[in-house]
Parts: C-alpha cells; structure tokens; sequence
C-alpha cells in the first residue's frame, strides 16, 4: 500500500500569490523535519501537539532564513492522516512555498503523490473509502447542493447507511449458519417467514438506494445541457445571458461558433454544465463542416438539448434540420428574440414538435430566462425517481459514483437471489453463499476489501497536497 516508514511533504494551499500558503508534512520523521526547519521565536524543549507557535522557517544545512511563520504539530492518531503530520503556515508567494518546500525535502521528506495524504487517512482507519472520495467531490463543489451533498457523504451519511446494510445481512447469513452447524437444534429455517422478511426489507433499502444515483452524480458532475440550433438563432447570446457574462462571441455573421463552448452555471443549486455548439448547418468551409461534426457528436452525451429557434424570423430548414436532432431526446423548446417582431410560424412549429410550447425568451433583455432556469432543470430531474421517504435531498445516504451504483447492483442481485433460494427451500448452504456475496460488494463500496489499482483510480484524480 504505501510505505510507513517515508515521510511525505507537498503544498497544500493552490499556487499563486495569496495571504497564507501552507506545507504539509506527514510521516514518521514529520517531527524531526520540524525541528530541522523551523526556529520557535520562543525557545521550547519539545513542541506541544496541537499548538501553534510562531517563529521563523530556515534552510536545514545553511540555517539562512526563508520565511516567517506559525507551525503546528499534530501527533498520531490524532491528526488528518492518522500519522504525525506537521503544517508550516507561511506567506502564499509561490517563490516562498517553493523555497519551504525544497527545505522540508532536504530535511528527510519526499515529494507526496497526489492525494496521498487522503489515501493514508483511509489506508490508517481515518476515513472509509466513500467519505476519501467525498473530501475531492467537496473541494470540487461548485453549488449549494453538490457542497450539501459531499458534506453529507463525508460525515458518513453513505457509510452509516451501507454498515447497517451489512449489519442486517450478517443477522440473517447468522440465522442461516446457524441452521447449518445444528441442525437438530429449534433454530429456525433460512425460509421462516421472519428471515424473509428480513431480506425482503434489506432489498427494499437497497433499491431505494440505487435511485439516488441519478441526483448524486449530477450533484457531482454537473448536468451537461447541449444548445441545438441553426447558426444565428442566438444560442450564445443565451448561454452569456444565462452565465451574466460574455463568455461567447456574438456577431451578426452566422457560423461565429465554430466549435464548442462548455461553461459552468448553478440552477436552483445545481450545477449544469452550458454546451454551445456551432450551428447546424452546412458549412462553408471544412472548418465549419468539423464545427458541425463536433456538434453532434456532443449532442450524443448531453443530459437534455436546448432547442433555439429565432421567431423574428421565418421557419428555416435548417431549423427542421436542428428539430430533428432532438426525436427520441429529452429537450426544451426556445423560441428566441420575442423583443422583435414575431415572424415564426408558431402552428407550423407545433405540428413539428406536437405537444410542445416554446419558452419565450429574449437574450437582449432577459425577458424568460427565469422560466428556462425553471424548464432546463424540470427536463433534467423528470428522470429521477423521487425517495420514497418523502426526504429533502442529502438529508440521506446518496451514491454518486458509477462504483457505488455497481457495487449496490451486485449486493441486490445477490439479495435477490437469496429470496428466490428461500422461496424454493434450497439447501442453507447455497443461500448462504449468495449473502456473502451481498456482504462482500457492500464492503467494496466502503473500502473494506478494494484492489491497489481501484485505490489508485481514485486517489489520481486528487490534487497533490490534498
């Protein structure tokens, strides 16, 4: 797993000028390194765990200042990594960071490997595996309910959920080796009414489970919602309305987005993700002609597709051409530049697209940007199947990760299995086979039995320091 005997030091603070930047140091000669480097402006024997002190950085061999500075030891286990750690709180000058850190490394620390100090707090007991993954998705948390949403996953609202999962499975796969090693004794049968309707609810939870991965993962990821139309119509004039900045260029020239633009905005606290594209249409020039190829080939992985018409204007064909991008999508109708004269055919649009009313909306003046926020984010959550609880979202376990959805698939259709063995009276043996299977893709998800190269999917994704 990782060597307990290294010592590992990285910047933990983002690079760039900034008020405070701070070196973190884990490991075994944390302490030492700290005696190397940093001079007490007070004189002190030992330093006290959990302290601040103030005083002053230096080279190890040269003993030249680098920087002013508070310290702070933190003694094992009683710290984020589970191991001594030491952080140097200095001025967040890049130069200067660069400079303590290079110090620190001379002094008997080696460079950390992204998010190594996240995988020795999980590897020392520190956190389970979800609430690991948790600290990345809450530094990447862009909106109030992807931030809500991480937070509860790493207080262990998924953890909690999971154990009292196994905690029920391990009184019926009991019951059932009970059972097993006496069976003369009056200790019941794995298919007694009351053990069925034990994993009866166990597979109920478990479903309930499953159907928050839809929410979790946009909470996480973000929604991708892809604009589709003919050049002109005013589809990066809407996504700068939506974003309140210019983020794309508008000009009266058609075919101005050439290839795609991708932004960030939060709807009612969720974040989706803008997709610009260039217009449908043929192209002038092969570097239209790829704009166009890129387009549809984003289209593909949208959640939902915003179609933009230009009702100052008459219906074209490539507006038929973008109107059939969405068949069989889920998608919102725009009617764009209703602060013009209406020159749309709305009756033909209808026929087009039965059952649809477009969303008036003007990217000039901002007129029904409010009731798109409100359609976009309705397209996207029709899918969801709401908790059948009753509960605001993250007042619960969630999963959000394509690994915790397989690992729940896996324990439910062993659970599954487990049902249809007690209903056909098989023998305790094979049933309790399959409740071990449960147990065991329950503990994958926590990250009480997980292979090397799963932990090192997960922990590359994290920066270095983190």
């Amino acid at each position: 797993m990782h060597q307990k005997e290294e010592t590992i030091a990285a910047i933990a603070t983002p690079l760039g000028e900034g008020g405070i930047g701070i070196v973190r140091v884990s490991g075994p000669k944390a302490e030492g390194i700290l005696r190397a480097v940093f001079s007490p402006k007070k004189p002190l024997s030992r330093p006290v765990s959990h302290h601040l002190y103030l005083g002053e950085v230096k080279d190890p061999n040269s003993q030249a200042p680098l920087d002013h500075a508070m310290a702070c030891l933190m003694k094992a286990p009683r710290s984020y990594t589970g191991e001594d750690v030491v952080e140097l709180s200095c001025h967040g000058g890049p130069g200067v960071m660069r400079r303590v850190l290079d110090a620190v490394v001379r002094a008997g620390a080696r460079h950390a490997a992204p998010g190594e100090f996240t995988k020795r707090a999980f590897l020392n007991g520190r956190l389970d595996l979800t609430q690991a993954e948790a600290v990345l998705d809450l530094v990447r948390s862009r909106t109030e309910r992807s931030h809500a949403q991480a937070l509860a996953l790493l207080t262990g609202s998924l953890s909690e959920k999971i154990m009292e999962m196994k905690d029920a499975l391990l009184q019926v796969l009991a019951g059932i080796e009970a059972s097993i090693d006496f069976p003369e004794e009056d200790v019941g049968t794995p298919s007694s009414a009351e053990q069925m309707a034990r994993v009866e609810s166990i597979a109920l939870e478990m479903g309930a489970l499953l159907r928050t991965y839809e929410e979790g993962k946009v909470c996480r990821e973000g929604a991708l919602a892809a604009f589709v139309g003919r050049p002109n119509v005013g589809k990066s004039s809407l996504l700068n309305a939506l974003l309140g900045e210019e983020r794309a260029i508008v000009t009266e020239i058609p075919g101005t987005t050439r290839d795609y633009i991708e932004e960030l905005v939060n709807i009612q606290g969720y974040p989706v993700r803008l997709l610009d594209t260039a217009g449908l249409w043929m192209g002038r020039d092969r570097a239209e002609e790829e704009g166009v190829r890129r387009a549809k080939e984003k289209f593909g992985h949208a959640d939902i597709l915003l179609l933009v018409l230009d009702g100052s204007e008459p219906l074209h064909k490539e507006d038929v051409v973008a109107i059939e991008e969405t068949r069989g999508r889920k998608f919102v109708l725009i009617l764009n530049k209703v602060d013009l004269p209406l020159s749309l055919d709305l009756e033909k649009v209808r026929s087009l697209v039965p059952g649809r009313e477009p969303i008036m909306v003007s990217a000039k003046n901002g007129t029904g940007l409010d009731a798109l926020r409100i359609n976009i984010m309705s397209g996207i959550i029709e899918k969801w199947e709401r908790r059948e609880d009753g509960a605001e979202p993250f007042h619960g376990a969630v999963i959000t990760r394509e690994r915790h959805r397989d690992g729940l698939r896996r324990a439910l259709e062993a659970v599954r299995r487990t049902q249809d063995g007690m209903r056909k009276e098989l023998s305790p043996e094979l049933i309790a086979v399959d409740l071990q299977l449960a147990l065991e893709a329950l503990s994958e998800i926590v990250g009480e039995t997980t292979t090397e190269d799963v932990l090192d999917r997960i922990f590359n994704e994290f920066c270095v320091g983190k």
